[in-house]
């Protein structure tokens, strides 16, 4: 029998960015809350001195255990889903922190178009520019409404950054000066302004600058070790939950953190949640916490499953359209990179930082003609210097001779003479991709995995093929010698990595029928469980989702205080 503990104000599943937020804004505010981490604690001295890239980037230290837990994955209904038992496409955070440890820092807005897509796309082009079986929905916010919780999460994380000169308008100019700007980064913004585009240096959660924030915790500057993506930060440098919101919410006295905790089910009676049941991986025991409200902050794949084992909300049926829980799944395309070989240049591309580049927004959203376009969208091309490990980076011309005396002398002449100018591209979603529980494979406890179906499409390949030649050019004019990139993109592998940006099963709108969450992520079938994370997107934008999921989190903030004081669904 499960052992029942006293009731708490709220209670959260998870303990990353967004739970890490919103426990912050709640414990302040004078809640009590109880953040459920099925993994373990971390603080920074865990990565004292561990600049170890066998250990971190490719035995995967901070990542999901693959044999304990893992998710399946099919591109079409046609074939059976089998397990990812290996790290490929994405890397799934685990322990306290999430997947805010291991990230790059890379921290964008999305842009105004991300939030109406659908209704500026037909708008400017027509229904008929939509394919029918895309299913691509306007967020039910809009820029400026979410823009002083942009404000809000850039400033608790001292993003360091310049103006977009083809963002949305901004309140207030970043809290920290950009990054340094290395010579590739120079080189990629003269050839971009030679070609009439608009650069700007990305926006850094790798602090530019020592940096005390809103809360009063101060951070030291980033040192620009190239040791961020897939690493925790010695330094503190790199905002991470850990070293931001978490320590605010502790300090109240307010929150209590429980490791090991393994949210199995969230308890709900008459449409309103009653607590949650996990288990304590350390013991086995079931336990009950109840609680008047119920945060689930955990990642994309885990919100989508506890809704749909828990039968809350209407699991998406995929034949029919109807439903919601599970549909609008989308990913995003990062292909199309252009390798520039220099033979009388040479780079210190080993220093960087997980943020470190400069970015143009001149083929992202809608701030190009589709017209005559087989696709809608775009995507951020950027020239990032995030540091060039060496096991993992050992470009050579194609054509080199893969091992050998050839393949020695390539690889030690071009260790130098290498940059990439790269595409992080849209995803939209279609309403043959989503995600449901696997009928076959389970987990420890019995319960189904989540199963993905999923590939890329005609949008997805004429974008790509679009941006590539974009990447192409802009490296051609930063004076390469030999610039090799994509021609042609083929079906979506899962075996190969593109990034962790995974989007949708629990998607943000303006009515029940259509999405899962109001734009206070509130579920619309049981008005105290909110639901924060990318798994709010419609479809996925050409940037990094964390911005964003940081400024729905505290906006849900908001809302969950405004139905504490007067119940109901938030408008």
């Amino acid at each position: 029998m499960a052992k029942t503990l006293p009731k708490t104000d709220v209670v959260i599943v998870g303990v990353g960015w967004a739970g890490g937020i919103i426990a912050s804004e709640l414990t302040k505010a004078g809640l009590n809350v109880v953040g459920l981490e099925r993994g373990k604690e971390r603080k920074t001295e865990d990565y004292f001195m561990v600049h170890d890239e066998l250990r971190y980037a490719l035995r995967y230290e901070l990542m999901q255990d693959l044999s304990k837990e893992t998710i399946t994955f099919r591109s079409n209904e046609k074939i059976r889903a089998l397990p990812m038992r290996q790290y490929g496409s994405f890397l799934l955070g685990d322990n306290l922190g999430g997947s805010g440890v291991h990230w790059n820092g890379q921290t964008y807005r999305f842009l105004p178009y991300d939030f109406q897509i659908r209704s500026k796309t037909i708008e400017r082009y027509g229904k008929n520019k939509i394919p029918p079986e895309m299913t691509i929905r306007d967020w039910g916010i809009t820029y400026e409404e979410l823009e002083p919780y942009f404000d809000k999460f850039e400033k608790m994380a001292g993003i360091s950054g310049e103006e977009n000169p083809l963002g949305g308008k901004r309140s207030n100019p970043y809290p920290t000066p950009p990054m340094k700007k290395s010579p590739p980064m120079q080189m990629f913004v003269d050839a971009a302004q030679k070609l009439n585009l608009h650069p700007y240096i990305l926006p850094s959660a790798n602090l530019s600058e020592n940096y005390t924030n809103p809360d009063g915790v101060a951070r030291a500057a980033c040192q620009y070790c190239g040791y961020c993506e897939r690493f925790g930060c010695e330094y503190g440098a790199k905002a991470d939950p850990v070293v931001t919101v978490i320590p605010v919410a502790n300090k109240t006295g307010k929150f209590q953190i429980r490791t090991h905790s393994n949210v199995r089910r969230i308890l709900h009676k008459g449409g309103k949640a009653t607590g949650v049941m996990y288990i304590d991986v350390t013991t086995g025991e079931e336990i009950i916490q109840p609680a008047d409200i119920v945060v689930v902050t955990s990642y994309v794949f885990n919100n989508v499953r506890l809704l749909l084992t828990s039968e809350l909300g209407a699991p998406y049926d995929p034949s029919t359209g109807r439903g919601v829980i599970g549909a609008n799944y989308a990913y995003q395309v990062i292909k199309g990179s252009a390798l520039g070989f220099f033979e009388d240049k040479q780079f210190n591309t080993f220093a960087g930082a997980g943020a470190l580049g400069v970015s143009i927004d001149d083929y992202n959203g809608d701030n190009f003609d589709h017209s005559n376009l087989n696709f809608i969208h775009g995507g951020v091309i950027a020239l990032t210097q995030t540091g060039a490990r060496p096991i993992q980076n050992n470009p050579v011309p194609q054509g080199t001779a893969t091992w050998g005396k050839e393949f020695k002398k390539q690889s030690l002449h071009y260790a130098t003479r290498t940059l990439s100018v790269g595409v992080q591209g849209s995803s939209m979603a279609y309403k043959h991709h989503y995600i449901d529980l696997d009928p076959t494979y389970k987990d420890a406890f019995g319960d189904p995995l989540m199963r993905i179906t999923f590939d890329f499409e005609d949008q997805d390949r004429e974008m790509a093929k679009f941006l590539a030649e974009r990447c192409a050019d802009i490296m051609k004019e930063m004076g390469a010698d030999n610039v090799e990139y994509m021609k042609e993109l083929g079906p979506y592998e899962i075996t190969m990595y593109q990034s962790t940006h995974n989007t949708g099963g629990v998607i943000m709108g303006a009515e029940p029928g259509t999405s899962a969450v109001n734009n206070y992520s509130q579920m619309w079938d049981a008005e105290n469980v909110f639901v924060v994370g990318a798994s709010s997107f419609p479809q996925n934008a050409g940037y990094n989702p964390t911005g964003t999921v940081g400024a729905l989190a505290y906006r849900a903030a908001e809302g969950i205080l405004k139905y504490r004081e007067k119940g109901g669904m938030l408008v």
